[in-house]
């Protein structure tokens, strides 16, 4: 199976199990048929500029950032045992030192056209933000991370090591999956409390579902897409849900159990107008029985699009608007004592893609604000090119 960069052979990839993250590989060398290794890369490079965040803390900061660089590897023995190996620097988009690590590293094991299993590091099953990533939302390298904290707090960049059963039915418009995981970074970038699993508890795992159902057109595949740039009709909803007992673990002692769930929403129709129209909505639920109240509480997400059919030049322009809250249950001071109080964290962002290739090539300029419990309307400027090859 030859997997080439266009919105066709991305949506022929999700259907044979592989995501949308390796449909982008940019070269593929067969050695028979169902036999194959594919390599690809891709990155997200951003100028930023954001009110008073210059080292003296009065001016505009102007700099320029490598928020993301992957490099993608893909397998095949047969149409039953496919496998990938993707790289993200270090940091999860953050520049920690200079270091890759890995973010994918699994085997997918296609026991009937319906049912498979994944074994290794993968995205556990979550909500679509975390399910698509920076590089498959709507366009320009969009974390939402306020919102959908898994994806860029736990695991690594929202992965786990386990073992997931990966099922669809009613020929593709009911997807379900469920798994097993380690579940031990669950609050990895947030410093709220111990990494991993202390010994004064005991050894539990985390369990993670989604059950997805598709009205119009059907969604094959596992790891999903935020947006499919009028290839698609879309309407879905889908629901997702995590725990793990013991999950949450202070340095002060304090332990609890961590639960999550979300409702995710997405609607995308062509020929509205001159154009694509698409819109998406999301309610995330965070509890870690009140160890740690700034990982704790309710959060929301939103975001509008309409992509113009007529190309302008290389591409086609689509504006977009988004907005994203955590309403969390209040404060984690140093050494995680907890303070109740009101913790709402913010962020509204407009502006407008460039897309050149879907997922490929796509330039984006937004405007926005970001309002957190210790700061308030830091507005920004950002402009960054994502590409894939």
């Amino acid at each position: 199976m030859n997997i080439k960069k266009c919105a066709l052979h991305t949506a022929v990839a999700m259907a044979c199990g592989l995501g949308a993250q390796l449909a982008n590989a940019g070269a593929t060398i067969s050695f028979g048929e169902d036999k194959y290794i594919s390599a690809g890369f891709g990155f997200i490079t951003s100028y930023n500029s954001v009110e008073d965040a210059s080292n003296n803390g009065r001016d505009r900061s102007n700099d320029f950032a490598l928020d993301s660089a992957r490099l993608y590897l893909s397998g095949s023995f047969n149409k039953y045992i496919k496998g990938m190996l993707n790289t993200e620097k270090s940091g999860g988009g953050s520049d920690v030192g200079s270091n890759i690590e890995v973010i994918d590293a699994n085997v997918q094991f296609q026991l009937t056209p319906e049912v498979a299993i994944w074994a290794g590091r993968f995205l556990s099953p979550s909500d679509r933000a975390n399910m698509a990533g920076p590089y498959y939302s709507m366009g320009g390298g969009y974390w939402a991370n306020i919102a959908s904290r898994y994806g860029w707090n736990g695991g690594v960049i929202g992965r786990d090591e386990g073992v997931a059963v990966v099922t669809s039915f009613l020929e593709d418009h009911l997807a379900v999956s469920f798994g097993a995981f380690e579940g031990d970074k669950t609050f990895r970038f947030s410093g709220v409390g111990a990494q991993g699993e202390s010994p004064a508890v005991k050894d539990k795992l985390m369990y993670a579902g989604r059950v997805q159902y598709n009205f119009w057109d059907a969604e094959p595949g596992y790891y999903g897409t935020g947006n499919y740039f009028g290839a698609k009709d879309i309407l879905s909803i889908g629901v997702a849900g995590r725990v793990k007992k013991d999950g949450a673990v202070a340095t002060t002692g304090a332990i609890g159990d961590y639960t999550s769930y979300s409702v995710d929403f997405l609607l995308e129709k062509k020929d509205v107008g001159p154009g694509t129209f698409s819109a998406e909505a999301a309610y995330y639920y965070y509890d870690t029985d009140n160890v740690f109240l700034a990982e704790q509480g309710k959060a929301y997400s939103a975001g509008l699009g309409y992509l113009f059919n007529d190309p302008v030049g290389w591409g086609k322009i689509m504006p977009i608007v988004r907005y994203q809250k955590f309403d969390a249950d209040g404060l984690t001071t140093a050494g995680s004592v907890n303070t109740r109080t009101g913790a709402d964290t913010k962020r509204f962002e407009v502006g407008a893609n460039y897309v050149i290739a879907p997922y490929n090539s796509v330039i984006t300029a937004t405007y926005g604000k970001t309002d957190t419990p210790t700061t308030s309307s830091d507005n920004f400027f950002k402009l960054a090119l994502q590409m894939q090859f």
